[in-house]
């Protein structure tokens, strides 16, 4: 398989997967971290390798190594895998996405972006969703009239914080997860709560039109619920992993042991909470995106413009969502081709990054 984002926390456990299943790897992407690169090229031998810049190539042991987006996008084109495992974060995970669908390989989808900005122009049919939550909503379906998808949320590193005290948070502060640990970016979205709007637009275009909503779940056990017309509910409980999902996204016939099953017994119980716009402002604006989905690369481009402004220590941690909810107010280009989708995220970036 090619896999792009091997160094983050959805990579490393796609090797560990891959490894247990005899599964080659034929390309490593990888960003900056070359010392975890390194282990992983000799673990793995892949035929190549891809790194984010020109100055971490002679870093890496490897003979065929290239750097860049542009290199990513060849690389998927020319190799003969037939999976293409995309964990890479960000807008820049779109074009690898859209090449690979091109190329007739199969997506295992872990870059929320493709689907937010671009999933009116992506064929579905072509994509494994391997986000948890996806995975929970796609093991739960059956042949049978369903009322409404709910997805659960974690939470983030605030929700139990005094909400007066949110404007105040510091970057070092977001990090600080409940539950697991990630990279920097989706634990901010984690705070935000933009993660959740992002997975309820991903699922809207995975699995068609229909009720979608979040609820927190502060354990993160369960992962997907599914009402049925009938008044039932099922839910898919697992330990939080990114092994159970990615292993599917291998073998959908998967019938081998990859996670412990869960002792409701030892925990004892669980807490559910609303998801509420005075700790959540961006929550606001889920039920308009929803119904406009096409709008998701405008909610995208100002969530990573903001996200680096409250990097850099330009805005507060409660400013991201303002600026996410007035470019949505403000920006009602829809796209009409993936071209589109590009010139439209373009614009945003550059009008944003001008404001003060």
């Amino acid at each position: 398989m090619v896999l792009l984002g091997s160094t983050g926390s959805i990579g490393v456990n796609a090797l560990i997967v891959a490894k247990q299943f005899g599964i080659n790897i034929e390309v490593l992407v990888a960003g900056k971290n070359i010392t975890l690169l390194n282990k992983q090229i000799l673990e793995h031998s892949p035929k190549t390798v891809v790194v984010a810049d020109k100055e971490s190539v002679l870093k890496v042991n490897h003979n065929n190594v290239y750097f860049g987006e542009d290199a990513i996008l060849k690389v998927i084109e020319e190799a003969s895998s037939f999976l293409v495992v995309n964990a890479l974060v960000g807008f820049l995970g779109l074009a690898p996405t859209l090449t690979a669908i091109k190329s007739g390989k199969t997506v295992a989808l872990a870059n929320k972006e493709s689907l937010v900005a671009g999933g009116a122009f992506l064929d579905m049919s072509q994509i494994q969703p391997i986000d948890s939550e996806h995975f929970g909503l796609w093991y739960l379906m059956q042949e049978r009239t369903i009322d409404k998808m709910t997805i659960t949320a974690s939470g983030g590193a605030f929700r139990d914080w005094d909400i007066d005290k949110l404007q105040n948070a510091t970057l070092e502060d977001t990090q600080k997860h409940p539950n697991w640990s990630m990279g920097q970016k989706i634990t901010i979205d984690s705070a935000t709560m933009v993660n959740k709007i992002f997975e309820l637009l991903e699922a809207r275009w995975l699995f068609g039109r229909g009720e979608y909503d979040a609820i927190i779940e502060t354990k993160s056990l369960i992962h997907a619920l599914i009402d049925f017309k009938d008044g039932s509910t099922t839910a898919h409980f697992a330990n939080a992993s990114m092994q159970l999902p990615i292993a599917y996204a291998l073998d959908k016939d998967m019938n081998e042991k990859i996670l412990t099953h869960i002792d409701l017994v030892k925990i004892g119980s669980l807490e559910f909470r609303e998801i509420t716009t005075d700790r959540y402002p961006i929550w606001e604006i889920k039920d308009e995106l929803l119904a406009n989905p096409k709008l998701g690369v405008v909610v995208n481009a100002a969530n990573e413009v903001a996200i680096q402004k409250f990097i850099n220590n330009e805005i507060g941690f409660m400013d991201i969502s303002k600026i996410i909810i007035q470019a949505f107010n403000d920006f009602n280009d829809v796209p009409n081709s993936i071209e589109d989708v590009f010139e439209i995220d373009k614009k945003i970036r550059t009008i944003l990054n001008a404001t003060n």
